[in-house]
Protein backbone atom coordinates (compact mmCIF):
# COMPACT_ATOMS: atom_id res chain seq x y z
CA UNK A 1 0.00 0.00 0.00
CA UNK A 2 1.09 3.57 -0.97
CA UNK A 3 1.46 6.01 1.88
CA UNK A 4 0.61 9.74 1.03
CA UNK A 5 3.79 10.83 0.14
CA UNK A 6 4.34 7.60 -2.54
CA UNK A 7 1.02 8.10 -3.82
CA UNK A 8 1.34 11.71 -4.80
CA UNK A 9 4.87 11.31 -6.12
CA UNK A 10 4.04 8.67 -8.39
CA UNK A 11 0.74 10.49 -9.50
CA UNK A 12 2.42 13.51 -11.06
CA UNK A 13 5.59 11.40 -12.23
CA UNK A 14 4.00 8.71 -14.56
CA UNK A 15 5.35 9.74 -17.71
CA UNK A 16 6.84 12.84 -17.82
CA UNK A 17 3.92 14.68 -18.34
CA UNK A 18 3.15 18.73 -17.93
CA UNK A 19 0.49 19.37 -15.76
CA UNK A 20 -1.40 22.73 -15.89
CA UNK A 21 -3.09 22.47 -12.28
CA UNK A 22 -2.94 20.31 -9.32
CA UNK A 23 -5.92 19.36 -7.10
CA UNK A 24 -5.44 19.87 -3.66
CA UNK A 25 -4.18 16.44 -1.65
CA UNK A 26 -6.27 17.33 1.64
CA UNK A 27 -8.93 14.65 0.69
CA UNK A 28 -6.34 12.22 0.97
CA UNK A 29 -4.60 13.08 4.79
CA UNK A 30 -5.88 11.23 7.14
CA UNK A 31 -7.23 8.74 5.25
CA UNK A 32 -7.26 4.76 4.55
CA UNK A 33 -7.57 3.91 0.99
CA UNK A 34 -7.93 0.34 -0.40
CA UNK A 35 -8.67 0.98 -4.11
CA UNK A 36 -8.06 3.60 -6.97
CA UNK A 37 -9.17 4.71 -9.86
CA UNK A 38 -8.06 6.67 -12.89
CA UNK A 39 -10.29 8.46 -15.04
CA UNK A 40 -8.94 9.72 -18.42
CA UNK A 41 -11.03 12.33 -20.13
CA UNK A 42 -11.57 14.45 -23.36
CA UNK A 43 -14.47 17.05 -24.76
CA UNK A 44 -14.66 18.33 -28.06
CA UNK A 45 -12.31 16.86 -30.15
CA UNK A 46 -14.16 18.30 -32.96
CA UNK A 47 -12.72 15.28 -35.85
CA UNK A 48 -8.89 17.02 -34.89
CA UNK A 49 -7.12 13.66 -36.01
CA UNK A 50 -3.86 15.41 -36.79
CA UNK A 51 -1.83 17.79 -34.55
CA UNK A 52 -1.70 21.63 -34.91
CA UNK A 53 0.86 22.71 -37.37
CA UNK A 54 4.17 23.73 -36.55
CA UNK A 55 4.09 27.09 -37.77
CA UNK A 56 4.50 29.47 -34.47
CA UNK A 57 0.99 29.28 -33.54
CA UNK A 58 -0.68 29.33 -30.55
CA UNK A 59 -1.42 25.50 -30.25
CA UNK A 60 1.53 24.69 -33.03
CA UNK A 61 2.30 20.93 -32.35
CA UNK A 62 -0.01 19.92 -30.14
CA UNK A 63 -2.84 17.71 -29.94
CA UNK A 64 -3.55 14.84 -32.19
CA UNK A 65 -4.51 11.01 -32.02
CA UNK A 66 -1.12 9.72 -31.89
CA UNK A 67 0.27 11.32 -29.58
CA UNK A 68 -2.99 10.80 -26.96
CA UNK A 69 -3.10 6.92 -27.69
CA UNK A 70 0.96 6.68 -27.15
CA UNK A 71 -0.44 9.04 -23.50
CA UNK A 72 -3.50 6.72 -22.89
CA UNK A 73 -1.49 3.94 -23.08
CA UNK A 74 1.66 4.68 -20.69
CA UNK A 75 -1.09 5.69 -18.18
CA UNK A 76 -2.67 2.21 -18.78
CA UNK A 77 0.57 0.67 -18.11
CA UNK A 78 1.39 2.30 -14.99
CA UNK A 79 -2.22 2.24 -13.28
CA UNK A 80 -4.42 -1.10 -12.95
CA UNK A 81 -8.07 0.64 -13.00
CA UNK A 82 -8.87 3.42 -15.95
CA UNK A 83 -11.87 4.55 -17.22
CA UNK A 84 -11.49 6.74 -20.80
CA UNK A 85 -14.33 9.27 -21.39
CA UNK A 86 -15.57 11.62 -23.64
CA UNK A 87 -18.48 14.25 -23.14
CA UNK A 88 -19.51 14.78 -27.32
CA UNK A 89 -18.68 16.72 -30.42
CA UNK A 90 -16.51 14.06 -31.72
CA UNK A 91 -17.39 15.67 -35.14
CA UNK A 92 -17.06 18.62 -36.86
CA UNK A 93 -14.33 20.80 -37.70
CA UNK A 94 -11.71 19.52 -40.26
CA UNK A 95 -11.72 17.61 -43.82
CA UNK A 96 -11.58 14.90 -42.24
CA UNK A 97 -15.33 14.84 -41.02
CA UNK A 98 -16.35 16.43 -44.32
CA UNK A 99 -14.76 13.42 -46.49
CA UNK A 100 -15.83 10.63 -44.13
CA UNK A 101 -18.37 12.04 -42.21
CA UNK A 102 -17.04 10.46 -38.98
CA UNK A 103 -15.71 7.06 -39.61
CA UNK A 104 -11.90 7.53 -38.66
CA UNK A 105 -12.91 9.58 -35.35
CA UNK A 106 -14.68 6.15 -34.46
CA UNK A 107 -12.47 4.05 -34.85
CA UNK A 108 -9.60 6.39 -33.61
CA UNK A 109 -12.27 6.01 -30.07
CA UNK A 110 -12.40 2.35 -30.82
CA UNK A 111 -8.58 1.59 -31.37
CA UNK A 112 -7.95 4.12 -28.23
CA UNK A 113 -10.90 1.80 -26.27
CA UNK A 114 -13.06 4.56 -24.45
CA UNK A 115 -14.74 3.43 -22.25
CA UNK A 116 -17.76 5.36 -23.24
CA UNK A 117 -19.07 9.12 -24.54
CA UNK A 118 -22.40 11.06 -24.66
CA UNK A 119 -23.21 13.03 -28.19
CA UNK A 120 -22.88 17.12 -28.81
CA UNK A 121 -24.77 19.22 -30.86
CA UNK A 122 -21.93 18.64 -33.67
CA UNK A 123 -22.63 14.94 -33.33
CA UNK A 124 -25.74 15.21 -36.30
CA UNK A 125 -24.37 17.50 -38.12
CA UNK A 126 -24.64 14.92 -40.88
CA UNK A 127 -28.06 14.48 -39.44
CA UNK A 128 -29.43 11.76 -36.71
CA UNK A 129 -28.75 8.93 -39.60
CA UNK A 130 -25.11 9.96 -40.13
CA UNK A 131 -24.13 8.89 -36.32
CA UNK A 132 -26.26 5.77 -36.45
CA UNK A 133 -24.13 5.10 -39.57
CA UNK A 134 -21.11 5.56 -37.77
CA UNK A 135 -21.81 3.12 -34.65
CA UNK A 136 -20.57 0.10 -36.07
CA UNK A 137 -16.70 1.22 -36.26
CA UNK A 138 -17.49 2.48 -32.24
CA UNK A 139 -17.01 -0.79 -29.56
CA UNK A 140 -18.06 1.73 -26.97
CA UNK A 141 -21.99 2.98 -26.08
CA UNK A 142 -23.19 6.55 -26.73
CA UNK A 143 -24.81 7.37 -23.36
CA UNK A 144 -27.63 9.98 -23.64
CA UNK A 145 -30.45 9.80 -20.88
CA UNK A 146 -32.40 13.32 -22.28
CA UNK A 147 -32.28 12.64 -26.01
CA UNK A 148 -35.66 10.66 -26.79
CA UNK A 149 -34.76 8.65 -30.12
CA UNK A 150 -38.13 7.10 -31.10
CA UNK A 151 -38.67 6.69 -34.76
CA UNK A 152 -34.97 8.45 -35.49
CA UNK A 153 -32.43 6.37 -36.96
CA UNK A 154 -30.73 6.12 -33.68
CA UNK A 155 -33.63 4.44 -31.82
CA UNK A 156 -32.51 1.41 -29.56
CA UNK A 157 -28.73 2.73 -30.33
CA UNK A 158 -27.85 4.72 -27.71
CA UNK A 159 -28.38 3.74 -24.05
CA UNK A 160 -29.01 6.48 -20.88
CA UNK A 161 -26.37 4.67 -19.02
CA UNK A 162 -24.05 2.11 -18.18
CA UNK A 163 -22.74 0.38 -15.42
CA UNK A 164 -18.47 -0.61 -15.35
CA UNK A 165 -16.84 -2.51 -12.58
CA UNK A 166 -13.33 -1.58 -12.09
CA UNK A 167 -11.74 -3.81 -9.82
CA UNK A 168 -13.62 -3.72 -6.63
CA UNK A 169 -15.78 -0.53 -7.41
CA UNK A 170 -19.13 -0.29 -9.26
CA UNK A 171 -18.90 3.49 -11.62
CA UNK A 172 -22.56 4.48 -12.92
CA UNK A 173 -22.29 6.21 -15.74
CA UNK A 174 -24.78 8.38 -17.66
CA UNK A 175 -25.14 11.40 -20.29
CA UNK A 176 -26.60 14.24 -21.23
CA UNK A 177 -27.11 16.73 -24.27
CA UNK A 178 -28.06 20.35 -25.18
CA UNK A 179 -30.92 21.68 -26.42
CA UNK A 180 -31.05 21.09 -30.00
CA UNK A 181 -33.84 23.34 -31.23
CA UNK A 182 -32.09 26.61 -32.16
CA UNK A 183 -28.63 24.82 -32.16
CA UNK A 184 -28.97 22.29 -34.41
CA UNK A 185 -31.08 22.38 -37.64
CA UNK A 186 -34.46 20.73 -37.31
CA UNK A 187 -34.01 18.33 -40.05
CA UNK A 188 -30.51 17.42 -38.99
CA UNK A 189 -32.08 15.80 -35.35
CA UNK A 190 -35.51 15.32 -36.90
CA UNK A 191 -38.04 13.69 -34.55
CA UNK A 192 -35.76 13.41 -31.43
CA UNK A 193 -37.07 14.83 -28.51
CA UNK A 194 -35.37 16.76 -25.57
CA UNK A 195 -36.10 16.36 -22.13
CA UNK A 196 -35.65 17.97 -19.20
CA UNK A 197 -31.71 17.72 -18.21
CA UNK A 198 -31.69 18.36 -14.18
CA UNK A 199 -34.96 16.14 -13.92
CA UNK A 200 -33.42 12.86 -15.77
CA UNK A 201 -30.02 13.31 -13.59
CA UNK A 202 -32.38 12.99 -10.94
CA UNK A 203 -33.83 9.38 -12.16
CA UNK A 204 -30.22 8.71 -13.16
CA UNK A 205 -28.79 8.94 -9.99
CA UNK A 206 -31.87 7.48 -8.29
CA UNK A 207 -31.27 4.32 -10.38
CA UNK A 208 -27.45 4.32 -10.13
CA UNK A 209 -27.47 4.52 -6.69
CA UNK A 210 -30.54 2.68 -5.46
CA UNK A 211 -31.01 -0.30 -7.80
CA UNK A 212 -27.47 -0.69 -9.46
CA UNK A 213 -26.08 -0.08 -5.89
CA UNK A 214 -23.11 2.14 -7.44
CA UNK A 215 -19.85 3.17 -5.93
CA UNK A 216 -19.35 6.00 -7.93
CA UNK A 217 -21.94 8.16 -10.14
CA UNK A 218 -20.54 10.42 -13.51
CA UNK A 219 -22.45 12.45 -15.67
CA UNK A 220 -20.88 13.11 -19.34
CA UNK A 221 -22.68 16.24 -20.08
CA UNK A 222 -22.76 18.36 -22.98
CA UNK A 223 -24.69 20.93 -21.37
CA UNK A 224 -21.54 23.38 -20.82
CA UNK A 225 -19.79 24.49 -18.51
CA UNK A 226 -21.79 28.12 -17.34
CA UNK A 227 -23.61 30.76 -18.93
CA UNK A 228 -24.35 34.64 -18.18
CA UNK A 229 -28.48 33.89 -18.63
CA UNK A 230 -30.88 31.56 -17.53
CA UNK A 231 -29.82 28.10 -19.44
CA UNK A 232 -28.74 24.48 -17.82
CA UNK A 233 -25.54 24.16 -17.24
CA UNK A 234 -22.79 21.70 -15.52
CA UNK A 235 -22.68 24.43 -12.67
CA UNK A 236 -26.58 24.27 -12.10
CA UNK A 237 -26.76 20.43 -13.14
CA UNK A 238 -24.45 19.75 -10.23
CA UNK A 239 -26.44 22.51 -7.61
CA UNK A 240 -29.71 20.70 -8.48
CA UNK A 241 -28.85 17.56 -7.69
CA UNK A 242 -27.75 14.98 -5.47
CA UNK A 243 -25.74 12.14 -5.73
CA UNK A 244 -23.11 12.92 -8.62
CA UNK A 245 -19.33 12.79 -8.06
CA UNK A 246 -17.99 13.92 -11.05
CA UNK A 247 -19.34 15.81 -14.17
CA UNK A 248 -17.57 15.53 -17.10
CA UNK A 249 -18.16 18.42 -19.57
CA UNK A 250 -18.37 19.98 -23.20
CA UNK A 251 -19.60 22.10 -25.28
CA UNK A 252 -18.38 25.51 -23.95
CA UNK A 253 -14.43 24.64 -24.72
CA UNK A 254 -13.99 25.77 -21.49
CA UNK A 255 -9.99 24.86 -20.09
CA UNK A 256 -10.07 24.58 -16.52
CA UNK A 257 -6.66 24.35 -15.15
CA UNK A 258 -8.40 22.03 -12.07
CA UNK A 259 -11.87 20.91 -11.62
CA UNK A 260 -13.97 23.54 -10.30
CA UNK A 261 -15.85 22.19 -7.03
CA UNK A 262 -19.64 22.52 -6.54
CA UNK A 263 -22.01 21.65 -3.43
CA UNK A 264 -24.96 20.06 -4.32
CA UNK A 265 -28.72 19.91 -2.89
CA UNK A 266 -27.39 18.20 0.38
CA UNK A 267 -24.30 20.00 0.73
CA UNK A 268 -22.43 17.50 -0.77
CA UNK A 269 -18.94 17.91 -3.15
CA UNK A 270 -19.40 17.52 -6.89
CA UNK A 271 -16.19 18.05 -9.30
CA UNK A 272 -16.76 19.71 -12.43
CA UNK A 273 -14.20 19.29 -15.28
CA UNK A 274 -13.88 20.36 -19.26
CA UNK A 275 -10.72 20.38 -20.83
CA UNK A 276 -11.34 22.91 -23.62
CA UNK A 277 -11.64 21.34 -27.44
CA UNK A 278 -9.61 19.98 -30.69
CA UNK A 279 -7.86 17.44 -28.33
CA UNK A 280 -5.07 19.71 -26.51
CA UNK A 281 -5.50 18.32 -23.31
CA UNK A 282 -6.75 14.87 -21.57
CA UNK A 283 -7.85 15.45 -18.11
CA UNK A 284 -6.98 13.31 -15.49
CA UNK A 285 -8.75 12.71 -11.84
CA UNK A 286 -7.39 9.88 -9.52
CA UNK A 287 -10.05 8.82 -7.38
CA UNK A 288 -9.69 6.83 -4.07
CA UNK A 289 -12.04 4.82 -2.43
CA UNK A 290 -12.31 4.19 1.46
CA UNK A 291 -13.19 0.87 3.18
CA UNK A 292 -16.65 2.30 2.56
CA UNK A 293 -16.03 2.82 -0.94
CA UNK A 294 -16.63 6.15 -1.03
CA UNK A 295 -15.45 8.08 -3.75
CA UNK A 296 -12.45 10.44 -2.47
CA UNK A 297 -10.80 12.46 -4.95
CA UNK A 298 -7.17 12.83 -4.68
CA UNK A 299 -5.36 13.79 -7.76
CA UNK A 300 -6.19 15.64 -10.44
CA UNK A 301 -4.52 17.47 -13.50
CA UNK A 302 -4.83 18.60 -17.13
CA UNK A 303 -2.43 17.42 -19.65
CA UNK A 304 -1.01 19.00 -22.92
CA UNK A 305 -1.02 16.44 -25.90
CA UNK A 306 2.10 17.20 -27.65
CA UNK A 307 5.57 15.72 -28.45
CA UNK A 308 6.56 16.38 -25.19
CA UNK A 309 4.35 13.50 -23.79
CA UNK A 310 5.63 10.73 -26.44
CA UNK A 311 9.07 11.33 -26.18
Amino acid sequence: MLNRKDFIKKSLAGTGLMALGAFPYDALAGRRHSSKLTILHTNDVHSRLEPFESDGGKYAGQGGVAARAALIAAIRAEEEQVLLLDAGDIFQGTPYFNLYKGEPEMKAMAAMRYDASTMGNHDFDAGVEGFAHQLPHANFPILVANYDFTNTPMEGKSIPFTVIRKGEIKVGIFGLGIQLKGLVPDDAYGATQYLEPVQMARQMVDRLRKKEHCDMVICLSHLGYDYDYPKVSDKVLAKETDGIDLIIGGHTHTFLERPTVIKNKSGGEVLINQVGWAGLRLGRIDYCFDSKRSAIPANAHTVVIGKQTIG
